[in-house]
């Protein structure tokens, strides 16, 4: 008799084991889109302070990339994986040596993070 209900625990199980996994999908989803646009707002406030610190800024916009890069390896969202990436290697490959170059950078970080907020905003949602 107790056999007959093995296939029946193995199937639930499955089931079960199944369910976790997108679970896990969806919190990993919800953590990055809370930590995600954190780092953004972060960052922005730290551009606008240091304009007159090429190497702060230069600091800032390198650890805003290294935590992005964190956060995209940790999205399970496609769209939100391809867009954190995106930024990320856009703001590495943005060098402060000079003021001008603080104010160019400045104008950048705040052009590319508005276009990455739309777009987490959607995958977000």
């Amino acid at each position: 008799m107790r056999l007959r209900f093995v296939p029946l625990a193995l199937f639930a199980s499955a089931v079960f084991l199944a369910g976790c996994g997108e679970v896990n999908s969806t919190i990993d989803k919800a953590q990055a889109c809370l930590e995600a646009p954190k780092i953004v707002a972060d960052l922005v406030a730290e551009v606008g302070k240091f304009t007159n610190d090429p190497k702060a800024m230069d600091k800032a916009i390198d650890d805003a990339a290294t935590k992005l890069n964190g956060v995209a390896d940790k999205a399970s969202n496609t769209t939100l994986k391809e867009a954190t990436d995106s930024l990320a290697t856009s703001l590495g490959n943005i060098n402060v040596k000079t003021a001008n170059d603080a104010v160019d950078s400045a104008q950048k970080v705040t052009a590319d993070t508005a276009t990455y907020l739309e777009k987490i905003a959607k995958a977000c949602s």
